[in-house]
């Protein structure tokens, strides 16, 4: 990978900037600070799949993204360039994007500390997700088979019916965002259920009830009729990553969530 990403540099014109290189889940991914030309700062980030699975909704997120939505207004970060290649039978893309230099708010997604964030965060937030869900899209983050399926199994009601399917980011947590706002991480965007974004925000935000409260302050469709079958997802969706070993802090808060989703 480290081979690779320095030939995508040379292709691309950037320059690494050593010392920095950070890898994703099972060294899939590789990404590091870079320079332009120019000297603009920016980000290299290379994926690799096996040559018959790189196409598809994981795998072109970005790039729709970048045609869907452009920087929605600053609050995310550009794609620049994108530059592929296969070698011995494996693709690589990269893909190169504006750099965010602020952290993110949270190491990981689910969200162990309260955060005093300004008014003026939560309406940045609620208003680009209220964007991204005005965007029409042929792609799908939530499909309706899994819903009658995972939500009897997990949360213990029918599937409720979704009154409007909207554009959704579909990964909004807090170590995709950033203070000022940026929202990160673009690959796996599409189509769910009305209030999928922020009922996902407020179940990585359970352990820390004051948060929660105003992620339910900034988003009134939670707890709502229209946001009953959003909640209903992403509630069993993690409940069944606990089954599975994960996320075992939230298993205490999302079995009270599930209860409440029931007696709606």
């Amino acid at each position: 990978m480290r081979d690779h990403h320095a030939h995508t540099a040379k292709a691309l014109d950037v320059q690494v900037e050593p010392g920095a290189e950070f890898w994703g889940w099972a060294g899939r991914t590789l990404g590091a600070p870079a320079r332009t030309a120019t000297g603009a700062s920016a980000w290299l980030r290379l994926v690799s799949a096996p040559e018959d699975k790189a196409s598809g909704k994981l795998w072109d997120g970005a790039l729709d993204a970048q045609h869907a939505f452009g920087d929605l207004d600053g609050h995310r970060p550009a794609l620049l360039a994108v530059h592929d290649a296969v070698d011995d039978g494996i693709a690589y893309r990269a893909e190169l994007s504006v750099r965010v230099d602020d952290p993110v708010l949270s190491g990981a997604p689910v969200l162990q500390h309260d955060l005093e964030l300004e008014d003026s965060w939560w309406n940045d937030v609620a208003g680009t997700l209220e964007k991204v869900a005005s965007v029409d899209t042929g792609r799908v983050a939530v499909r309706q088979q899994y819903m009658e399926r995972a939500i009897p199994e997990f949360v213990g009601i029918p599937a409720p019916a979704v009154s409007r399917w909207t554009t959704a980011h579909a990964d909004v947590h807090w170590a995709n965002l950033t203070s000022p706002l940026r929202l990160l991480d673009w690959e796996g965007w599409g189509m769910a259920p009305e209030g999928f974004d922020a009922a996902t925000l407020y179940a990585y935000t359970l352990l820390q009830p004051d948060t929660a409260a105003r992620v339910r302050a900034a988003f009134p469709v939670l707890g709502s009729p229209a946001g009953l079958a959003a909640e209903a997802t992403v509630c069993a969706q993690l409940l069944q990553t606990v089954s599975r070993g994960d996320n075992l802090t939230l298993e205490g808060p999302l079995r009270a969530w599930s209860e409440e989703l029931c007696r709606r």
